[in-house]
């Protein structure tokens, strides 16, 4: 993966697309690999870095989704059922089964989750990956040391699959490549191009080298999650906004929070919502909200409130309670939530299937969803895709497509960069060299997991990853 050599293919005025993607997270890079493995010629340009957006800020679940079974929604909890075991098969190292316990204190509850998750499992069908049981208030406390005993009356068991969301970001950019897409990180879309109406490719800068990008296709694909409404105003000025972002924060804690590798789900909240606190990467992972109201930000940033309610509804469940100064790292995503036509209660209520939608002009939108379901999403778009664009009727074949990257990663050899992370300095030059990273956050945040995973040492090692980059001629952005 050289940034040199996409700029350059790019850059060619020779080069004639099939497809050109705006967008760079789970979305479009599932695109991108979906349309290449197709053998459609494929670019694929994001303003920032990969993931840089909602797609490295997820609760780290690939899962169904139990709690839309509450809505009514089994079509999308079948199809995300379906989707996570396949991406078991595709990426398995870096998305992994993960046991969880909801927690029992009212006589009823063991009984009634029971069902839910019963159905759960049924619906999952031969991609089930574990069956559900009840555990005694003993079995609860053995899978989860920290749970909060009193009251206690036992628990239910299920299970579900996690995943380094950034790294299968990763995985996606380096499969998309290896299939002969072309993409670009920070380089962005600032105008589409048209012939006699019809949208025929885009004008781009390059943020880093500088200099305009001009790629003629025969369909552009947004992909562009809480920045849709922006890319589909550069097709039609007067176009009314389809998506309604929603802020969902995390925290993160150290591992004696849970003392174990058992997640648990806290299944109904003050407002209604679902919270998880999952191990993860050697630590607790807790979220998350679901805030109205937000602005399209590639950078949003965690309320107070919003912090303060995390830890007020985990608390209650947990013997030893976090408080502010337990929090190592915090961060925050927009759900890209399409508007419902009727108002019907807040976003937690919006449903998080994906929409396609094509304009008068042929600019083909998809957004909406979910990550566990971004393959099938990929495969819906390029289907629709090809259609505007006339070009041949190919197939999907990422059914079964095993991901480059998708392997368990060996960490690098030599001391670590900081006591309370795993990195070493091969990680960093490995991010540098192979996997496009242009500046320092690119490193620490996307490439490394270090900012989510204890912000104080992930500043202590920021300058020496800048002296790296200094070193390998590399960007410090």
């Amino acid at each position: 993966m050289n940034r040199s050599d996409q700029i350059a293919r790019l850059a060619d005025a020779s080069e004639a697309w099939d497809l050109v993607i705006v967008g760079g997270g789970a979305t479009g890079l599932g695109i991108a690999v979906d349309a290449a493995t197709r053998g459609y010629r494929t670019a694929l340009l994001e303003q920032a870095d990969f993931a840089a957006g909602t797609s490295s800020k997820s609760t780290k679940l690939i899962h169904g989704g139990v709690r839309y079974l509450r809505g009514g929604e089994v079509g999308l909890v079948r199809e995300s059922l379906r989707e996570r075991g396949r991406l078991l098969r595709n990426a398995p190292g870096l998305v992994t089964e993960l046991a969880f316990v909801v927690p029992a204190y009212r006589w009823y509850e063991r009984a009634f989750y029971g069902v839910g998750l019963t159905l759960y499992d049924a619906l999952a069908g031969r991609a089930g990956i574990g069956k559900t049981g009840h555990l005694s208030r003993d079995a609860v406390a053995t899978a989860i040391p920290n749970i909060g005993r009193r009251g206690l009356r036992g628990g239910t068991l299920y299970y579900d699959a996690q995943f380094d969301d950034a790294r299968l970001c990763i995985a996606l950019v380096k499969t998309a490549v290896e299939r002969g897409a072309v993409v670009a990180n920070r380089v962005r879309v600032t105008a589409l191009e048209k012939n006699a109406g019809r949208v025929a490719g885009v004008m781009a800068e390059d943020l880093v080298g500088g200099g305009t990008l001009r790629l003629s296709a025969k369909a552009v694909i947004n992909a562009t999650g809480v920045f849709t409404d922006q890319v589909r105003h550069l097709d039609d000025p007067t176009a009314s906004d389809i998506v309604e972002p929603s802020q969902g924060i995390h925290l993160v804690l150290d591992a004696r929070f849970l003392g174990g590798e058992t997640a648990m789900m806290i299944p109904a909240t003050s407002d209604g919502r679902v919270l998880f606190v999952i191990p993860w990467m050697g630590r607790v992972l807790l979220g998350t909200t679901d805030t109205a109201g937000v602005s399209a930000s590639l950078d949003p940033r965690p309320l107070e409130e919003e912090i303060d309610y995390l830890l007020a509804h985990v608390g209650p469940y947990l013997h030893e309670r976090p408080t502010r100064a337990d929090v190592r790292a915090t961060f925050a995503g927009l759900r890209p939530l399409v508007k419902p036509k009727t108002a019907r209660g807040g976003t937690a209520s919006i449903s998080r299937s994906h929409d396609l939608f094509v304009s008068d002009s042929g600019l083909v939108t998809m957004t909406g969803g979910k990550w566990t379901t971004y393959r099938q999403m990929a495969e819906d778009g390029v289907d629709r895709a090809a259609t505007v664009a006339g070009l041949p009727t190919i197939p999907c074949c990422t059914h079964d497509l095993t991901l480059l990257g998708g392997e368990v990663r060996e960490p690098g050899r030599g001391e670590r960069l900081d006591p309370a992370l795993p990195y070493t300095e091969e990680d960093v030059r490995r991010a540098i060299r192979e996997e496009m990273a242009l500046s320092v956050d690119d490193v620490l945040s996307r490439r490394l997991r270090a900012n989510f995973l204890d912000e104080a040492a992930s500043a202590r090692i920021a300058p020496k990853v800048a002296a790296i980059f200094e070193e390998m001629n590399g960007l410090t952005m």
